[in-house]
């Protein structure tokens, strides 16, 4: 496991970043250059090595619904990668990944209700018709409370 202070210099090898402090002697790092509202790409670097990356809902890591991955565990390399697609994810415009993936999915129950699963603004949201049902960080948590109503894809 990587030290804080070895995070924390992996981390600040990443120019684009600028470096919060933030209650219990946590750091932050945000990307100014964000084209979203949300600039955190590290979260909680914590002194005891905890500390979690905002990734959303890239296909590639288990977030959490918030779109988090923690990075107490994580290899140089791994932290690395990690750091820079969440980068990239804040540079990309969601009309380009739209291109790359669909964005809305029907899923229906037994008694034929349809919802609709979206892909917007970085957050995999429910419809139910034009009503927001909920929203979620990650499609896979969007998916399984689907799975727990009773929905299928279609």
């Amino acid at each position: 496991m990587l030290t804080f202070e070895e995070k924390q210099a992996i981390i600040e090898s990443f120019p684009e970043l600028a470096k919060k402090e933030v209650s219990m002697k946590r750091l932050n790092y945000h990307y100014k250059d964000s084209l979203y509202d949300k600039t955190v790409v590290v979260y909680h670097l914590h002194p005891n090595g905890n500390g979690f990356v905002y990734v959303g809902d890239l296909p590639e890591y288990q977030a959490d619904k918030k779109g988090l991955v923690n990075i107490r565990e994580a290899t140089d390399e791994e932290l690395r990668k990690i750091i820079a697609d969440s980068i990239q994810y804040l540079s990309e415009e969601i009309v380009e990944r739209e291109e790359i993936h669909t964005t809305e999915f029907e899923w229906r129950n037994e008694e034929g209700q349809t919802l609709i699963l979206a892909n917007e603004d970085m957050l995999w949201n429910i419809y139910a018709g034009l009503n927001l049902v909920d929203s979620f960080g990650s499609k896979s948590d969007a998916e399984t409370y689907l799975k727990e109503e009773g929905f299928k894809p279609i």
